[in-house]
């Protein structure tokens, strides 16, 4: 079942995310659902707080990118409470999208080395080292478990210049191609 997106300004979208064991209920339905919501929305990753959930749960695949970024090809996993370690090497800066912020795309500077520590969605560990852009893709999406969003890693003359847009997509000013949900509206 597809699922809608929230939107930045949402305030889901900045709480930090709880931690989840065995006992989460629907856990498979819920990662098919996110699974489909993601494909719907032709991203590449998708965050629990996205679709309104304030759990620490990922779903990525990197694979649509592989022509462009080798090292994401067959890169398709569950991150059941992730943990990012940056390691050794040089920063990249790159350009990045999100399906919380519809239309908006800007440049982030991101480590090209991780190591990932996580539990799939049948509770099994994993670890393993992670680079280049499916790399920035996991940073991407695990910030959103800390409550952060790509826009914020911006320089603030950039955050200016996006100030319309990004208050006309916390208004549901937009059109998407995807089910969304909007902030709640404030009382005047």
């Amino acid at each position: 079942m597809k699922l809608p997106v929230y939107l930045y300004g949402h305030p889901v979208l900045r709480e930090v995310s709880e931690e989840i064991d065995n006992t989460y209920p629907d856990l498979k339905e819920l990662v098919a659902n996110m699974f489909e919501t993601m494909y719907a929305s032709e991203g590449v990753g998708l965050a629990a707080p996205q679709i309104g959930r304030n759990d620490r749960i990922v779903v990525i695949d990197a694979s649509p990118l592989a022509d462009t970024f080798p090292e994401c090809d067959g890169w398709k996993r569950v991150l059941i409470n992730p943990e990012v370690e940056i390691l050794d090497g040089d920063s990249v800066t790159r350009s990045e999208g999100c399906l919380s912020l519809p239309g908006l795309s800007e440049n982030v500077k991101r480590v090209e080395h991780i190591r990932l520590r996580y539990l799939d969605e049948n509770f099994d560990q994993h670890e393993e080292e992670v680079s280049g852009f499916a790399a920035r893709i996991v940073q991407h999406e695990c910030d959103h478990l800390e409550g952060i969003v790509y826009m914020d890693h911006v320089s603030p003359i950039r955050k200016q210049l996006n100030r319309t847009k990004l208050h006309n997509i916390a208004e549901g000013k937009i059109r998407c191609e995807y089910p969304t949900k909007s902030a709640p509206r404030r009382k005047k």
